[in-house]
């Protein structure tokens, strides 16, 4: 991290006229953090990440208690991106562009909801095979090729029974053209374009991830795995759509606004929160959807994949509540692509 643009956010967490006090009693949950998740900083952005974790955890700590009293409905936990800033967060990870589908005069389908139509109850593709690990993005804003790979890799399963990682840097390298930018950002619509046109994707063994942009294009057709031949757009804001496409497609991307602290370190139960909007900004995965029990009361959720390491959420995915005004503007961006 540039010592300029830490100084900017360290006046915008720390305004001028106040000091950085540490805890001490923190002094050994500190040093155990950052062992577990292998830290090291510069001696001069020790203390700004050390008071940046602090924060963190404090509003981590209150967060808890209060759902304990029962007024949230998930928990939070520190997890590995724990010395980030609110704002160096989304910036660094939440990179999905919201997209017109239509483009190069081609005429995009779109999967249309029917209220006749009847689904399953529950529905978790993850039973079935079609979903990979999860997956990490590091510190490069690429959600939307994560997103686009893991739509890829159901289809694939679904029409030749393997699962196969897909490689998110063969779109970051090669996708700019259409629009992407990589690390700074990209549209997962895009993303199934550019294998469509491309006429595949290569695998993640044979393309691997860097976390960081190349300078070339280093696709090989000779190895190709997966493809696309069109992609459809689920019908704007409607969970009744995106549930039916989600049951009889398999995996959908889907596009979310994560830009609350309480998103970025939610832990387990169904997420709903009132700091979400429609506003999307990062990409995730639907493999399904179920319902939970709670004191008589049923609570309907959408399965989440993420990709910011297993140790974000339930094992890397959340339950986001669903059929409840569309939260958190799941249904806003939701596509998938086909063969």
């Amino acid at each position: 991290m540039g010592l300029f643009f830490m100084a900017v956010v360290t006046l915008l967490v720390f305004p001028r006229g106040s000091s950085i006090t540490l805890n001490r009693a923190l002094e050994g949950a500190w040093k155990g953090w950052k062992e577990i998740h292998s830290k090291e900083y510069l001696e001069e952005e020790e203390v700004f990440r050390r008071a940046v974790w602090e924060k963190n955890l404090q509003r981590i700590e209150q967060h808890n208690l209060e759902a304990a009293l029962g007024k949230h409905s998930f928990q939070l936990a520190m997890n590995h991106l724990g010395d980030l800033t609110d704002e160096e967060f989304n910036q660094m990870l939440n990179g999905f562009h919201p997209n017109p589908v239509q483009r190069q005069g081609k005429e995009v389908a779109v999967f249309q909801g029917s209220t006749d139509w009847d689904v399953p109850k529950e529905v978790d593709w993850r039973t079935k095979g079609y979903v990979t690990p999860v997956k990490n993005q590091g510190h490069c804003g690429a959600c939307w090729a994560f997103s686009a790979t893991g739509a890829l890799e159901g289809l694939l399963f679904n029409k030749t029974g393997k699962l196969v990682a897909l490689s998110e840097q063969n779109l970051i390298d090669c996708s700019w053209k259409l629009g992407n930018h990589g690390c700074r950002g990209g549209y997962i619509t895009r993303a199934f374009q550019y294998v469509r046109d491309n006429g595949g994707i290569n695998s993640e063994q044979d393309y691997p991830y860097l976390e960081k942009e190349e300078l070339g294009c280093r696709y090989n057709a000779q190895v190709r795995v997966g493809n696309c031949t069109s992609l459809v757009q689920v019908q704007a804001g409607s969970e009744v759509a995106l549930e039916q496409a989600v049951a009889t497609v398999g995996p959908v991307s889907v596009a979310v606004d994560a830009r609350s602290f309480l998103f970025h370190f939610y832990k387990s139960g169904v997420f709903a929160s009132s700091w979400c909007s429609h506003w999307v900004n990062h990409a995730m995965l639907a493999v399904g959807y179920g319902t939970v029990q709670e004191d008589g009361t049923n609570t309907d959720y959408w399965i989440l994949k993420n990709s910011w390491t297993e140790n974000w959420g339930e094992q890397g995915y959340m339950r986001l509540v669903k059929g409840f005004d569309n939260h958190c503007g799941v249904a806003n961006q939701a596509s998938y692509p086909t063969l």
